[in-house]
């Protein structure tokens, strides 16, 4: 019960970054426009995060400052596919370049320590929440040890990546600006018909998804892990995409299918479980693939039968 309360509350844990970057490519993708560039807004909003938590001391100063990183270059991303109708694909892959050399140049002018930041302690990085009732319903059989050792003692961007999921349902589903998003995704000639500025909305949702990416990057420095490395993303952005495809574009969906890319990572800090589970050697490096090779099957074989919103990366021009 030990093993499996322990691997669940990393899989949650680990699950958390990936759910974030999958919501943001979510209102994105609904709204037309691809972004590969997920990746490189977080890596960039996990090292702003983590230099601006060891500079002042305040973590909080340290998200904001992720999220604002990663807003220029949504921003970024949205002149060159929507103002300038460039090529999508070929914008975030640049993204994410630009991003892989940035961060560790900064890294080193500002620190010195090799491309990394200092270790976060103290005010410099998210604390563990105790949920209220956890000591007392710890002694429940089942739910008791998942409520106090799974669910509590999580971080507070835990709760956040979680609270988007019913969020984002509302907003896309229930809501006039998520069907006008929708819309804008599969006939931006209709929503522009009915008066209502496509170029606004797309940027709207390029704006929601830098916002989830600069979360996304900050719980990784300062939530996840203490303190800022070279590539510490390690292709979270790309399984982001693979998850998205794989929940056809829906939120809950995004959560199940974070939670079992989030399960495989897990699973790989653990090979000691195989070895007791299932009485053999796995070795290592295959563990730490799995991730990466369910995001190649689930690209081959959903990529054809998850159908992406219409008039994703395709930029709109305006009937004359």
């Amino acid at each position: 019960m030990t093993d499996i309360l322990t691997l669940l509350d990393a899989t949650l844990r680990l699950s958390t970054p990936l759910l974030l970057a999958c919501l943001a490519g979510l209102f994105s993708e609904r709204a037309g426009i691809f972004d590969i560039g997920l990746e490189g807004k977080m890596l960039v909003a996990a090292f702003l995060s983590a230099a601006f938590a060891a500079m002042t001391g305040n973590v909080w100063i340290g998200l904001l400052a992720g999220i604002g990183g990663s807003l220029i270059l949504s921003a970024i991303h949205g002149l060159a596919s929507i103002t300038f109708r460039g090529n999508q694909l070929i914008s975030g892959v640049a993204i994410n370049f630009l991003a892989s050399g940035i961060t560790v140049l900064m890294a080193q002018a500002w620190f010195q320590q090799g491309g990394r930041t200092p270790s976060l302690t103290g005010n410099g990085r998210f604390d563990a929440i105790t949920l209220p009732f956890a000591n007392a319903l710890a002694g429940v059989p089942v739910i008791g040890p998942i409520y106090s050792e799974v669910i509590s003692g999580q971080t507070i961007l835990v709760y956040v990546a979680l609270a988007f999921v019913p969020l984002s349902w509302w907003v896309l589903f229930q809501t006039r600006f998520g069907l006008r998003l929708r819309a804008v995704g599969e006939n931006p000639a209709a929503v522009d018909t009915a008066g209502v500025s496509v170029v606004g909305l797309r940027f709207a949702a390029v704006a929601i998804c830098g916002v989830l990416c600069g979360v996304a990057g900050a719980y990784l420095s300062t939530g996840l892990q203490a303190g800022f490395v070279k590539e510490m993303t390690a292709g979270r952005g790309y399984i982001a995409l693979a998850a998205l495809i794989f929940a056809k574009w829906r939120p809950w969906y995004a959560l199940y299918a974070c939670l079992l890319f989030g399960f495989l990572q897990a699973f790989a800090l653990r090979p000691d479980l195989i070895e007791r589970w299932l009485h053999f050697k796995v070795q290592t490096q295959l563990l730490d693939v799995m991730p990466y090779i369910l995001t190649i099957i689930i690209l081959a074989g959903f990529v054809g039968k998850a159908i992406p919103p219409r008039a994703g990366g395709e930029p709109y021009v305006k009937e004359r």
